[in-house]
């Protein structure tokens, strides 16, 4: 995929990727054509195919946006500093901002993978390259929050926000992340009881 000399993405590649991820997160991605997307894009065929061999390349290509766009979140939210407690607190907080925010349709990987079931599929790679990452990060921080081995908490976790990701498109999403939050809650304490780690 090309872009500008200057190293940059191309002005018509940011917009039809911008273009694009609106739509499919809003749509799907098997329900949006290459037409639409070009259309709104106000770009040509040959400008696409130019910057995209194919569909699948932009759907790619707007998962790995979407997964650099939550990795600079953490980032961020690491760099605040503070308690471990509060770093998860923080975490599943910015979580629970994007369930009540208006035009909410879902987690974006969760979604791709609904719509991808080949686990060899290039975007079902992907959305796993981003959980796999997503795992880590969050069971790094429960590692730092009591004693003992974090991993069996950092996988509840995402499951946690794997259910209110879901749940948050069918339910009130102010009772579905106050739900969620109350399950963080409660992994923490979880931390801090003698004996009750698992690997």
């Amino acid at each position: 995929m090309k872009g500008s000399t200057s190293g940059r993405p191309s002005e018509a590649r940011s917009r039809l990727l911008g273009t694009a991820s609106r739509i499919f997160y809003a749509e799907g991605l098997h329900s949006v054509g290459v037409d639409r997307i070009i259309t709104e894009a106000d770009t040509t065929r040959a400008t696409f195919y130019r910057h995209f061999p194919g569909k699948e390349d932009l759907v790619v290509s707007y998962l790995e946006a979407a997964d650099r766009g939550l990795r600079a979140r953490f980032a961020r939210t690491e760099e605040a500093g503070g308690p471990a407690e509060e770093l998860v607190r923080a975490v599943a907080s910015d979580i629970a901002a994007d369930i009540r925010r208006e035009g909410f349709r879902g987690c974006a990987f969760l979604n791709a993978a609904a719509e991808y079931p080949d686990p060899e599929h290039p975007v079902r790679r992907r959305v796993a390259e981003h959980r796999d990452w997503f795992l880590g990060a969050v069971t790094d921080l429960f590692s730092r929050v009591g004693e003992g081995p974090a991993g069996n908490a950092g996988r509840h976790f995402v499951m946690l926000r794997d259910g209110a990701m879901a749940a948050g498109c069918l339910a009130d999403p102010e009772t579905v992340s106050t739900t969620f939050l109350d399950g963080v809650e409660g992994l923490l304490w979880s931390r801090s009881v003698p004996g009750s780690h698992r690997p």
